[in-house]
């Protein structure tokens, strides 16, 4: 199972919106006969590249072991079913790290291979799968993406000068580090005035990649520039507002922007609502690379799930800060996260923090 989940993150840049799937089928004497992880979108299973892998071999598969990381699929979707291929293959056992919470699977993957005469194991691997697969999870349950914000700041905290100054804060090494986040994400988020201000591309250049993922730009007023850098790279352009302007939205869309208007009382972007529509429009993992004050609404609205933080060994003083929450007047009214892991790149330290409890679904 190891060597399947392996499998699963290697693939993990390139399947979205799917799951990142690994599978190794196996010998009675633990002989690996195949291996494949999930394709492309439209493209094939983790499972059939494993059962082609070993035809190419010439190794036949007939009462060997399906090592796979999430249930095999049981419906026809852009692909076939994959526990008819397993079946037909004369697989005589499959262990399963986890079931399919895609409603069209959930348990009917396994029912179908137990109907089959095929024994089935649920359970090895299961946490490691579910971290690689938290976005889809998180779709399938929660009916909103996972999100993970990242944000760059000095020790003391401070993301940015008050005059706006902010590149670079930290190192190259963790730029790098920051698109492989980006790569694995279904989109990049980020607001107006970030836009305005660093007319940044949100792309993914500093690691390889096979796809880039959907740019999704937070502006109520519709005044992102149709000649902004953002729309001269591949990948969809969306953009969330909250007022009806035929001219601005012309004018976009000439750029082949999808405009979305979601508006909330306050005349804002109505976030949450933004979050259920990415959801339906299949984002799995949505990277949050944005201002203070985007940041700040985000957390206020219980909308972040964990929280990237590159911290630069270096101090800065006043300036803007990692997030504009307002004071509290109560040590516990913070929000509580849990370290998930902390490591180096280059001379900054990568903390991964999550919201406790955000991953019980």
């Amino acid at each position: 199972m190891r060597l399947a989940t392996d499998l699963a993150e290697t693939g993990i840049r390139m399947v979205q919106p799917n799951p990142s799937v690994g599978c190794v089928i196996v010998d009675d004497n633990g002989s690996v006969l195949g291996q494949g992880h999930t394709q492309q979108v439209g493209g094939p299973h983790a499972e059939i590249m494993a059962l082609r892998d070993a035809q190419q071999q010439g190794r036949d598969v007939s009462g060997a072991t399906a090592y796979v990381t999430l249930e095999p699929c049981s419906h026809y979707g852009r692909t076939g079913p994959c526990c008819d291929a397993l079946i037909n293959a004369g697989i005589k056992k499959v262990v399963a790290s986890m079931a399919d919470p895609n409603p069209l699977v959930s348990g009917q993957g396994f029912e179908i291979l137990r109907a089959a005469g095929i024994e089935v194991e649920v359970g090895p691997g299961a946490a490691e799968s579910r971290e690689i697969n938290i976005g889809f999870l998180s779709r399938m349950t929660r009916r909103t993406p996972w999100v993970r914000m990242k944000i760059a700041s000095s020790l003391d905290g401070t993301t940015a000068l008050e005059n706006g100054k902010s590149q670079w804060i930290t190192s190259a090494e963790a730029r790098a580090d920051g698109h492989a986040w980006r790569a694995r994400a279904s989109a990049v988020l980020t607001g107006i005035g970030t836009v305005l201000e660093d007319n940044p591309r949100l792309d993914v250049r500093l690691v390889e990649t096979t796809r880039q993922p959907h740019r999704i730009i937070v502006d109520s007023q519709l005044q992102t520039p149709p000649d902004a850098a953002l729309f001269d790279t591949d990948g969809e352009v969306w953009i969330y507002c909250a007022i009806q302007d035929p001219a601005r939205t012309a004018a976009l869309q000439a750029r082949g922007a999808k405009i979305m208007t979601l508006p909330s009382p306050f005349g804002k972007v109505d976030l949450a609502a933004m979050m259920r529509d990415l959801a339906h429009r299949e984002i799995n993992e949505l990277h949050v690379e944005a201002g203070h004050k985007l940041n700040g609404s985000l957390v206020r609205e219980n909308l972040v799930d964990e929280f990237l933080l590159y911290i630069a060994p270096t101090l800065l003083g006043p300036g803007r800060g990692m997030t504009a929450l307002p004071a509290l007047e109560e040590l516990s009214s913070g929000l509580a996260l849990q370290f998930v892991s902390t490591r180096m790149i280059g001379p900054d330290l990568r903390i991964l923090a999550r919201v406790k409890g955000r991953d019980q679904f």
